[in-house]
């Protein structure tokens, strides 16, 4: 029975795993562009690791006090911790404050910012696109991003704006069929008008003419040779 295999081993030991993942999940919360590009197997184990994070930073919103600091200490779980040698190098002379660590930076972007994004949406917070295979070891590559980024949404906004100044295709096809009609209604008066009824009597009577003088009787042809 397949009892406790519902995730992907990587190749990895769970220790190792775990902090790969928290390091993608890092890489992910800071990247400027909001995506990272990793193989398909660990984007698909990133995605439900990374969500349950911003669910936690989504819950926060609507709570204050000691449960928004739980839900914050919950979702530092995923992610590495701080400096831990900051408290011990604290007051020393001569000593330098450390800088602290991208983990905390993602905790702080998270719940300051992507909790507020998502607070009315009910998961599904990323996006996975695949990318074909790499050249080498051939493994597939994946992108996986956040959605409702500022990218997608400037994207969406100038094909708003595209699609509010042009015409749409039914305008188009009632103005074409609008000029046609006229054109039509412009052909027929032009042929009731009398000038168009004297071209086509003259016309007539011409081509009567040419029919009777190829018409002509043999007879009269013969007698024209004998003269």
């Amino acid at each position: 029975m397949r009892h406790l295999k519902a995730h992907r081993k990587l190749g990895r030991t769970t220790e190792h795993r775990m902090s790969m993942l928290r390091n993608l999940a890092t890489s992910l919360i800071n990247s400027r562009e909001e995506r990272i590009v990793t193989t398909l197997p660990k984007a698909k184990e990133l995605r439900p690791f990374v969500e349950r994070a911003i669910t936690l930073s989504c819950r926060a919103r609507s709570l204050e006090g000691a449960q928004a600091v739980h839900l914050r200490r919950q979702a530092a779980g995923f992610f590495h911790a701080g400096n831990m040698q900051q408290a011990a190098l604290t007051g020393k002379r001569g000593q330098l404050r450390l800088p602290r660590t991208a983990g905390v930076a993602a905790i702080k972007r998270l719940f300051d910012e992507l909790g507020e994004r998502y607070k009315d949406r009910p998961g599904g917070y990323t996006r996975i696109l695949k990318l074909g295979t790499r050249e080498g070891d051939n493994a597939e590559l994946a992108i996986i991003e956040l959605v409702d980024n500022p990218r997608e949404l400037e994207a969406l906004e100038n094909a708003r704006k595209r699609a509010k100044h042009s015409p749409s295709k039914k305008k188009k096809s009632r103005d074409a069929k609008v000029a046609k009609a006229s054109g039509q209604a412009k052909v027929a008066e032009e042929a009731d008008s009398p000038a168009a009824n004297e071209t086509v009597e003259a016309a007539g009577s011409q081509a009567s003419d040419s029919a009777e003088e190829v018409e002509k009787p043999e007879s009269q042809t013969a007698e024209d040779e004998a003269k």
